[in-house]
């Protein structure tokens, strides 16, 4: 019989080994109890939305089991690089921080049956292998703009946080990039596409926003009111979780649009590479594209509306990522940032 065992929220977890430990979100099992095997799975994404993904695996696979354990982009690395940790696979929608853990020699080569499913622009050697693609949008309140215009650009969202301080004081949201490494990845690529990061930093800062540690967060906040925007929040996810009547309206601005790859890796450290290169080769199958796409609201690598985006910039999987991880650079970024977002 299968069944789906969640333990407690927020916990400290020992994976295997004493010296193990690491924050963890939310950790499920999925499964026959007497499966053969169990895949080890951890990821940065919400089990809700890859529920259907893990499914279909187990139904292509009914003698195995999969323990899929959620946890944010930092703790993801630190476990992988520092902790020596046993899991077979792991994915995360912070790029850099895969590229990383690969560069610095804590992942496997693995060959793929499916490998030509994977487009040259996706993957990085036979290491890092990307299977969905995130666009990385603004979400406002729709309460808050009715009498005034949805910002097109990046320029435009300047103006009307300048023209509108009373609308917009403590009720801006946007990643903390200092806890979360998907967060600093955007802010990143954001400041190596235009000046007009810093500036919008600024403005930021003056109406005192909110970090946060996840989208999730930000879009309740939003949709509830609290938040009059959230800048650079996961598109997926929005759209997945607002219903049609939300509060919450996504703009992808026209300036441009980041596009993130949500990327797994199989640890060096892994017992069973064998069970995280099945998985793997699942969610870049035919049939896990398809159900990535279509119940679990994670684009797939050939999404057609990503596709119809004005100005979408892809963020490219290759060494180029690793250049604001150098401790001096992430550093000075962090320097900057905080100068910008805690005036005095």
């Amino acid at each position: 019989m299968r069944n789906i065992t969640i333990t407690c929220l927020l916990i400290y977890v020992i994976n295997l080994l004493p010296v193990a430990a690491f924050e963890i979100e939310l950790e499920e099992t999925f499964g026959d109890n007497d499966s053969v095997s169990t895949v080890q799975i951890l990821s940065s994404t919400d089990s809700e939305r890859f529920r259907p993904v893990i499914n279909g695996f187990i139904n292509r696979n009914p003698e195995l089991s999969v323990r899929y354990v959620t946890a944010s982009t930092a703790e993801i690395y630190t476990a992988i690089a520092t902790e020596s940790t046993t899991f077979d696979l792991v994915i995360s929608s912070a790029m850099d921080l895969q590229m990383k853990l690969a560069n610095d020699g804590f992942t496997k080569t693995v060959t793929l049956a499916g490998n030509e499913n994977v487009p040259n622009w996706a993957r990085w050697r036979s290491e890092v292998f990307g299977f969905a693609l995130e666009p990385i949008v603004l979400l406002v309140s729709k309460q808050d703009f009715l009498d005034l215009k949805f910002p097109k650009t990046r320029r435009d969202l300047l103006a009307l946080m300048r023209n509108n301080p009373d609308i917009f004081i403590n009720r801006i949201g946007t990643y903390d990039p200092k806890i979360s490494g998907a967060g600093y990845l955007f802010s990143t690529q954001d400041s190596r596409q235009s000046d007009t990061f810093w500036r919008l930093a600024e403005v930021m800062g003056r109406l005192n926003t909110k970090l946060y540690c996840c989208t999730s967060k930000m879009i309740e906040a939003v949709d509830s009111g609290e938040l009059a925007l959230a800048y650079n929040v996961l598109g997926s996810y929005a759209n997945a979780e607002l219903p049609s009547d939300s509060n919450a309206q996504v703009i992808a601005l026209e300036d441009y649009t980041q596009i993130l790859l949500r990327t797994a890796v199989v640890p060096l450290a892994s017992k069973r590479p064998d069970l995280g290169t099945r998985f793997l080769d699942y969610l870049i199958s035919v049939e896990g594209q398809d159900i990535l796409d279509k119940q679990a609201k994670l684009p797939a690598l050939n999404n057609f509306e990503i596709s119809k985006l004005a100005n979408r910039k892809p963020i490219r999987l290759d060494s180029g990522l690793l250049v604001f991880l150098d401790k001096l650079k992430r550093s000075a970024f962090l320097r900057e940032w905080d100068a910008a977002l805690f005036q005095n």
